[in-house]
């Protein structure tokens, strides 16, 4: 076993947050639709949608048998709607490929759609307790820092998958504990702008905190302003259709106080192209 994995195993069991998808007998579908929330959309946002996304679609057939415009509403403000539509197609796929069981092998995860290197690993990991190395913002935050003595992680490479698995305990449990203490740290203690390091389990291991916190640099790709953006144009066109009898309207009542006319006519033909409006005799609606 790391150095680190011990004391943040032991940090991990006694302090970690009370989330839905840590609790016992919570299920792999339940793991798989908050792992695909919970990407670049915070936590208390994600809670109350999860819980209401799985009392109406307990398992994949169950929103598999339903439309995708129900998905996309029901998806409300979590942001990137395209991931409810890949979380439906998901379902499908579950359905017809596995029975309507999530699959527990990594390389069945990856093949279905929406699925990456991090979603794929966290639900054998999560789910099913199977050893993967888990890699997301906080988990390659906290391994820059504590290993690599970097104030920030450079740009996600596939080395990161190499990078947790060294550290990674052979235990099973203690695999997956690990998993999920790196990442609860970076979330709650390694945080990327105001680091809490007093109240750190490792900061007595930690490369960074050794070397006096130099500011290495961060060459990670900046997000885009939301305020003004085409993805804040595409919100409120969804938001209004959403929000319409029927689900539907004419394109000019679509947002049409949009200061940017081109602006939301450029978010409407990309939304449409993206499968999450369809549109027909200038009628906009979601889709069926």
């Amino acid at each position: 076993m790391s150095e680190i994995a011990a004391p943040l195993i032991a940090w991990y069991r006694a302090n970690a947050r009370d989330l839905p998808w840590r609790r016992p007998g919570f299920g792999a579908w339940g793991v798989l639709v908050s792992e695909f929330m919970l990407q670049q959309t915070p936590v208390n946002r994600v809670i109350p949608r999860l819980e209401s996304w799985l009392e109406r679609w307990p398992t994949p057939a169950a929103l598999a048998a339903d439309a995708p415009a129900s998905a996309v509403r029901e998806w409300a403000n979590l942001g990137y709607p395209r991931r409810a539509l890949w979380l439906h197609r998901a379902a499908a796929e579950i359905r017809d490929r596995h029975a309507g069981a999530v699959p527990r092998e990594v390389d069945a995860l990856l093949a279905l759609t929406g699925i990456g290197d991090y979603t794929a690993r966290a639900v054998a990991v999560f789910a099913y307790g199977d050893r993967h190395p888990v890699v997301d913002t906080n988990t390659r935050r906290v391994l820059a820092r504590a290993l690599g003595g970097r104030s920030q992680p450079g740009p996600p490479a596939k080395s990161d998958l190499a990078a947790m698995a060294a550290v990674l305990p052979e235990d099973e449990a203690d695999a997956a504990a690990f998993n999920a203490a790196t990442m609860e740290l970076g979330a709650v203690v390694c945080t990327a702008r105001a680091p809490r390091c007093e109240a750190c389990p490792i900061a007595d291991l930690c490369a960074w905190r050794a070397a006096g916190y130099p500011d290495t640099g961060d060459d990670r790709r900046k997000q885009a302003r939301y305020e003004g953006s085409d993805r804040q144009a595409r919100g409120a066109i969804l938001r209004a259709l959403r929000e319409a009898a029927a689900h539907e309207l004419p394109q000019s009542a679509v947002a049409p106080e949009w200061p940017d006319a081109s602006q939301r006519d450029r978010a409407i033909d990309s939304l449409i192209a993206d499968g999450l409006i369809e549109a027909t005799a200038g009628v906009l609606r979601l889709p069926h």
